[in-house]
């Protein structure tokens, strides 16, 4: 279940996000301070074209999902899982799973959105084979930087009539 974020999240949302194994599959690997994550916030609440959303896995928070660039003909996608109680509760695949059925749904149902783009570093195999089991097409590489680190990078789609 997927449903939108509340001010009384930012507090889980940045502890899952500020986890090491999330930071270093992510496109910004500093530890993000109070004070940075209520900026983003602020300016993401401010922006129409982004949707924040806490997913749910068996009645509890478990993950966050962001949907950006949300237009009728696409969105640009990423998500976080809680890493530490999903696997404390031996639930991780299953939940991971889970979320990424409901952001899939989502984007092509509530959002309307014709496809669905993202991006994962090129040496992150675990999430790109879980794209592919649901779907999605690696349709380039490049070169990013990181955090002022060159990383490579493969960009992803899912069109809604191949999903």
């Amino acid at each position: 279940m997927l449903r939108e974020v509340r001010d009384d999240d930012l507090a889980v949302m940045r502890r899952w996000r500020n986890h090491p194994r999330v930071r270093a599959a992510s496109f910004t690997t500093h530890e993000i301070g109070e004070d940075e994550h209520a900026r983003w916030w602020k300016a993401t609440r401010a922006d129409a074209s982004t949707h924040v959303l806490m997913y749910h896995h068996e009645g509890s928070a478990a993950g966050v999902v962001s949907f950006h660039d949300v237009t009728p003909e696409s969105a640009r996608w990423g998500y976080y899982l809680d890493l530490d109680g999903l696997e404390r509760a031996t639930m991780l695949l299953p939940a991971w799973v889970g979320l990424e059925r409901a952001a899939i749904a989502h984007a092509f149902g509530t959002l309307g959105v014709s496809e669905l783009r993202g991006e994962v570093l090129a040496d992150n195999e675990p999430v790109r084979r879980m794209h592919r089991r649901f779907g999605f097409v690696e349709v380039g590489a490049y070169e990013r930087q990181v955090d002022g680190v060159p990383r490579d990078v493969v960009a992803i789609e899912l069109r809604k009539e191949d999903a």
